[in-house]
């Protein structure tokens, strides 16, 4: 029997590159877009569900749990998210841009994770949040687009928050997960890293952590970068 993956975001960039990597290692890969028609090359992998899914629509959210009721999760990796201008800082940005860069990236990753969280295997499944090592505290601050940083810090804070939620008992294992730095829309085209070795190494991390228990801030190399 297949594992079962539910990818958040996967109609382009890391989140398409994950449910390739998925696809050709035999899983079954549940994968959310915005909107399925702009989703032809996803729709070209086989063993492939598409769910249309605004993470910061919290009835959608609702509406998918609800959908795949019954369904048992492997790996939920929720890898939707937006960097918003290259030049926002907190002196160029308006209240819409903060709520919307906030909002995306780490309100509402953590409330579906919450949302979701019955459907992952108690004992050896893994939430992956993508992450970011601009959203290091340590390590962030100097590398660029610092509002960017910030949202992927309040999201790393919030995993760790719901981290400490979790029943005692539980083996859950949760990565907070840098892809390293991509050639993809987000990371522009002098990044050194291609989408499919990132992924592959992601992947691997994944499978690696599942049975450990906790919650890490690691790479796609699996090396643990300081929060």
């Amino acid at each position: 029997m297949s594992n079962t993956v539910l990818i958040i975001g996967a109609s382009r960039g890391l989140g398409l590159g994950l449910a390739k990597q998925f696809t050709h290692d035999g899983w079954q890969v549940i994968a959310t877009v915005r909107d399925p028609q702009r989703a032809d090359e996803l729709k070209s992998l086989s063993n492939v569900r598409i769910e249309a899914l605004d993470i910061e629509d919290a009835a959608a959210v609702d509406a998918l749990a609800q959908r795949l009721s019954g369904t048992s999760l492997d790996v939920l990796y929720i890898n939707a998210g937006i960097s918003g201008s290259r030049e926002l800082s907190a002196r160029t940005a308006t209240h819409d841009d903060v709520s919307h860069l906030f909002m995306t990236n780490a309100v509402a990753p953590v409330r579906l994770a919450k949302r979701m969280l019955s459907l992952v295997k108690p004992q050896t499944g893994v939430i992956t949040f993508m992450s970011s090592i601009m959203g290091s505290v340590e390590s962030g601050p100097g590398m660029g687009m610092p509002l960017y940083g910030a949202s992927k810090a309040a999201l790393n804070h919030l995993t760790r928050t719901f981290v400490a939620g979790l029943e005692e008992a539980s083996g859950l294992t949760v990565l907070s997960m840098h892809p390293g730095w991509v050639k993809t829309d987000m990371g522009g085209a002098e990044a050194p890293l291609d989408i499919e070795t990132s992924c592959r190494g992601m992947i691997e991390q994944v499978k690696r952590a599942a049975g450990q228990g906790g919650h890490r801030f690691v790479d796609y190399q699996g090396e643990a970068l300081p929060w």
